[in-house]
């Protein structure tokens, strides 16, 4: 069983951190804690940072149907280009709350007279925290206000203009700088504390900001992608070097499966995670899968290289797409692994194993006849609405594909050392082939494609996948094209769906692939979409000093 956080039930914005109320009254609310008994011990610093771990990632059904290797039950504006601005939106509303709770425990660790000695693991706390919800926006609208103190209703800086992106990234890298020396390493973790963040996590998240500004600036015509790009390298290295951490290897090559569920909750590859525990903090993400809520696209399966190393295209071993298993057949063993491949066996809502087959009608139904099978716990809590297995947002996995890519951004290279300490580690869990240079080259491939593919496949469904086209720059030309299913004409799906009209029931592009939403339904328009607009009701509200983003 895995060690569990204690969770504690007050919440920290009970204890007025905003300081809004003007009251005169002399007696203190009974349902809130008040400064005057409050922020005197080290403790009290611990209860306040626990609150800070709700804003973590959590689970979601719906986490890359914003981008093109997911689908729905149906549309989403976002990955098609509908969306308008929203009037107001927790994207932009819940980071600046964690960003005020942040900043106050900070200000009290000041006032407070207590030593480093006392608090200051608290204050590294509360420094990655703040870093990481300003991340948060920043990937979301590029540059915000720069606010480093806690708010009330009358301070000036309620009404402070946008920083650029590049300012908001340097003040999330001067954050996390004084959060790592405060924060205990992994290893020094008591069973109690394994949950809470550490130094290897602070320098992930600083190496995936610095990885997305350094990328953004080089692909976005930006004047210091050397500079985060650097970054980037020197903080995931300092993870690697650290030795804290190892891929989960605990059930052989299945173990990138088990990975995300509850089996891999608390490895040695997780750096930071959603917590979630029987009875107290539950989810529903794997009913959710069962019941096609998210649905891989045929974007996503055609990223998985065959046994050989060899993508579909290039590789004599891809068998095509005549029956509803052969595309599965000699490829990267993730696909098996994120993917239901028809005929296979899940656990059911009935505590057994049933061979499923993803359709177009009636149960296990999806709209692009593919099923997602990664995040799909095997316990009947899970299936049955109650899943405690935790989202680690937070994993070696991650770390090692910053460090390739922005090796071979930085250089225009990589060697086949920095590929054995990086892709190749991941890539021998698969048990697929090394990835050198002299493949790459024999093969005509190319190596920024290779480091992007692998990125994609082996971080899928984990959030990443829209951020990644828009720091590339290649949104503008992968969003706006048809999302595709399996191949349905010629095929053994329409031999077993001679019901389904095509044109009328299902719609096949000239190849006879399912297409679930046209191209003439998609775009992508620049400046526009590089960035989310900002909610309406907050930039009216700024009296005209929050600026929107171009094309809102």
């Amino acid at each position: 069983m895995k060690n569990i956080m204690k969770r504690f039930d007050i919440i920290i914005a009970a204890f007025a951190m905003l300081g809004l109320s003007n009251c005169d009254l002399d007696m203190e609310p009974m349902d809130q804690v008040s400064d005057a008994v409050f922020w005197i011990k080290p403790a009290d610093f611990q209860l306040a940072a626990n609150d800070f771990y709700f804003s973590l990632q959590e689970v979601s059904q719906f986490i890359d149907e914003n981008s093109d290797i997911a689908f729905g039950q149906g549309t989403d504006d976002v990955s098609d280009g509908s969306y308008i601005a929203p009037v107001n939106s927790t994207d932009w509303d819940t980071p600046w709350q964690y960003i005020q709770s942040t900043s106050y425990l900070l200000k009290k660790a000041d006032e407070s007279g207590l030593t480093d000695e006392e608090i200051g693991r608290w204050k590294g706390e509360a420094y990655f925290f703040r870093a990481y919800n300003y991340w948060k926006l920043m990937k979301n609208y590029g540059g915000v206000p720069k606010i480093d103190i806690p708010l009330n209703t009358s301070s000036e800086e309620l009404y402070m203009p946008r920083s650029s992106q590049q300012e908001i990234a340097d003040f999330i890298i001067e954050d996390l700088d004084k959060a790592i020396p405060l924060l205990p390493l992994q290893s020094e973790l008591t069973a109690d504390e394994l949950g809470r963040t550490t130094q290897g996590a602070a320098l992930a998240l600083k190496a995936r900001v610095a990885l997305f500004e350094g990328t953004w600036e080089k692909y976005h015509d930006g004047a210091d992608a050397s500079k985060y790009l650097d970054l980037a390298v020197q903080s995931a290295q300092a993870v690697v070097d650290s030795k804290e951490y190892e891929l989960y290897r605990e059930m052989g090559e299945q173990s990138y499966k088990y990975l995300h569920i509850l089996q891999g909750d608390d490895s040695k590859e997780v750096l930071l995670a959603r917590r979630y525990y029987a009875l107290r903090a539950t989810h529903n993400w794997t009913r959710e899968l069962l019941l096609g809520a998210m649905a891989p696209t045929k974007n996503m399966a055609d990223l998985y290289l065959c046994t050989d190393g060899l993508p579909i295209d290039k590789s004599p071993l891809f068998q095509g797409f005549e029956t509803q298993r052969s595309e599965f057949e000699n490829r990267d063993s993730r696909m098996e692994q994120t993917f239901v491949v028809p005929g296979s066996e899940i656990f059911s809502e009935g505590g057994g194993w049933v061979a499923v087959e993803p359709s177009f009608l009636g149960t296990n139904s999806t709209r692009t006849g593919y099923m997602i099978r990664k995040f799909m716990d095997e316990t009947l809590d899970a299936v049955q609405f109650i899943g405690e297995y935790d989202f680690k947002e937070f994993r070696y996995g991650e770390v090692l594909l910053i460090l390739a890519e922005a090796l071979f951004e930085k250089n225009g290279a990589i060697t086949d050392d920095q590929l054995d300490l990086t892709i190749n580690d991941l890539r021998s869990r698969a048990n697929m082939p090394r990835l050198t240079n002299a493949f790459v080259t024999a093969n005509g491939l190319n190596m920024l494609d290779e480091i992007r593919r692998e990125r994609t496949v082996e971080l899928a469904f984990e959030g990443y996948r829209r951020d990644d086209l828009r720091r590339w720059g290649t949104a503008v030309t992968v969003l706006p094209q048809a999302i595709r299913g399996v191949k349905f004409v010629g095929t053994e799906f329409q031999e077993k769906f001679p019901e389904l009209t095509i044109g009328q029931d299902i719609q096949v592009d000239d190849e006879g692939f399912v297409v679930v939403q046209a191209a003439s339904a998609r775009k992508f328009e620049t400046p526009k979409h590089w960035w989310s607009p900002i909610p309406l009701q907050q930039v009216q509200l700024s009296q005209g000093t929050l600026e929107q983003n171009p094309g809102w």
